[in-house]
């Protein structure tokens, strides 16, 4: 930890992240719970979004009735007020 003018920094080291969320026909693993006013505009701009659960990547699919959740967002998102705040 270093000290400069009452100001610390700390550096942490982050774990491993399974990049590897796609199946072979490039459909998704799961899907992710993001904010709903993002998804138009990653599907378009190619932009980024960061789910619930903190995968950040740019929208490429919509979801059908039936896919499989992100279990991490899923308990975020039941965690959440009523209402979206």
């Amino acid at each position: 930890m270093g000290h400069y003018r009452g100001v610390s920094t700390q550096t942490t080291e982050r774990p491993d992240v399974n990049t590897d969320e796609r199946t072979d026909d490039d459909t998704p693993k799961v899907f992710h719970y993001v904010r709903k006013s993002k998804v138009a505009e990653s599907a378009v701009m190619g932009t980024h979004v960061v789910a619930l659960c903190g995968v950040v990547f740019a929208v490429t699919k919509s979801p059908k009735p039936d896919s499989p959740v992100c279990a991490d967002c899923k308990k975020v998102y039941d965690g959440l007020a009523p209402g979206g705040s």
